[in-house]
């Protein structure tokens, strides 16, 4: 196993290798661009799984974690679930793959948040990571907005509609920076739920471990020390 005996500060000449979270953080910036541009079609969430999976994969090969190990069993569920997409369609369906991609990022933010302790400093990297772990949060809320309206009875928007994934990750980021235009509100408790969280989560991220991160930049963590 990838983790056996593993400790913040074990993998110390791998981390004075030149890996970095930046190209991490330019997947998650394009597959937000990916999931407002695309439409909503059976072979965009195909594609997204595969997109979700390569970003793990750098997750893994960024924190050293056995990525080519992981990533192939990784990678052939993902292409045949992009295959299946083509011959299989319905809300059933389609809530099973927000529910893969749900897990697909949960993974990446593990892997991630793996990554950042093993720096044993606080220095441009973990920073990088933090903020890749933000922003990743909004997309995985989004799948979890597109999971509930799938499998719920209703609509999930109190606008009575389900909306599109454009419409789940815009209310997702919007929910995550807690702005709250008001153009799209959760109906269902369920939603309403996960809106609160998302809200609280992105908030005491923001004001405790991004803050905490940036105020101790460049000192030792205390793993390290």
């Amino acid at each position: 196993m990838a983790l056996r005996g593993w400790r913040p500060g074990s993998r110390v000449e791998r981390l004075r290798a030149s890996h970095t979270y930046g190209y991490v953080l330019l997947l998650v910036v394009l597959t937000y661009v990916f999931i407002v541009a695309a439409p909503n079609e059976s072979w965009v969430r195909g594609a997204l799984i595969l997109i979700e999976t390569g970003t793990l994969a750098l997750a893994l090969w960024t924190s050293g974690l056995g990525w080519i190990r992981a990533t192939l069993p990784l990678a052939v569920l993902a292409v045949g679930v992009a295959i299946l997409q083509l011959f299989v369609s319905g809300s059933t369906m389609r809530g099973l793959d927000a529910v893969l991609d749900v897990l697909l990022i949960a993974a990446t933010v593990v892997v991630i948040v793996l990554g950042v302790l093993d720096q044993g400093q606080i220095n441009r990297k973990s920073v990088t990571g933090a903020v890749c772990i933000y922003l990743i949060l909004g997309l995985l809320f989004t799948f979890v907005y597109g999971a509930a309206a799938e499998f719920g009875s209703g609509a999930f928007f109190a606008q009575g509609t389900d909306g599109t994934p454009a419409d789940h990750i815009y209310f997702s980021y919007v929910t995550l920076a807690t702005l709250g235009y008001g153009d799209y509100t959760a109906a269902s408790q369920p939603g309403r739920s996960f809106a609160v969280a998302e809200s609280l989560l992105g908030q005491l991220y923001l004001v405790t471990v991004v803050a905490l991160l940036v105020g101790r930049f460049g000192q030792p963590s205390r793993a390290r020390a």
